[in-house]
């Protein structure tokens, strides 16, 4: 049975555009979308509207959200709420622990969150690359295994990399840029990779790739 798995990395950031965000912020673990990220998402919403997709699962972290509330709009879905798609928990990015903003603030923001979803992946914070590239692999299969029809994995540069990576099972070059779309699709139980970082639909992309 043919499956097709969407994945594409959140909006351009608030800290990214105003790198003093953080110093007057509630949650300065979580930055929501700047105003070109909000563009950049509703784009990727407007390009995907027409696919099949049913299943639309984020990151917890706030700028994932967001992106994912811009195509749950268009599409007429619901967002499941995956911490195992979560950034890359190292202690240079975050000490000890990501702080975010609560998931009960979030669904009043946002109501296209599903509540009754349970994240099927907890993750451990600190963890190594290796770690990271393990769990978002583990949450991958779990939710491919679970749901069927097609689904959109909205993540981080670092749990987008390794989405594709568990699916097609090899590293291979990839340019995860804000908002870009990669597309495996499953067909006989193999996974065969027909997009690879695609921003042609945006209208303004990064000059460079920001991670954090």
């Amino acid at each position: 049975m043919k499956q097709a798995v969407w994945i594409t990395r959140h909006g351009n950031r608030q800290d990214f555009v105003n790198p003093n965000w953080g110093k007057t912020a509630r949650w300065q673990d979580d930055p929501g979308l700047s105003p070109d990220g909000i563009i950049q998402a509703k784009e990727l919403a407007e390009r995907i509207k027409k696919e099949n997709i049913r299943h639309i699962f984020s990151s917890p972290f706030l700028r994932t959200v967001e992106t994912a509330s811009q195509v749950a709009k268009v599409l007429g879905l619901k967002i499941k709420i995956e911490a195992g798609l979560s950034e890359w928990m190292n202690t240079d990015w975050f000490k000890p622990e990501p702080v975010l903003m609560p998931l009960a603030e979030k669904a009043v923001l946002f109501p296209e969150i599903d509540l009754s979803y349970i994240s099927r992946i907890v993750p451990v914070c600190p963890e190594t690359h290796e770690e990271m590239e393990i769990r978002v692999a583990k949450a991958v299969h779990i939710i491919t295994g679970e749901f069927s029809g097609d689904i959109l994995l909205v993540g981080h540069g670092a749990s987008v990399d390794a989405s594709m990576y568990s699916l097609v099972g090899k590293k291979m070059e990839i340019q995860s840029s804000l908002c870009c779309l990669i597309k495996a699709v499953r067909n006989d139980g193999q996974w065969i990779l027909e997009l690879n970082g695609d921003t042609s639909h945006l209208s303004k992309m990064e000059k460079m790739i920001r991670y954090i």
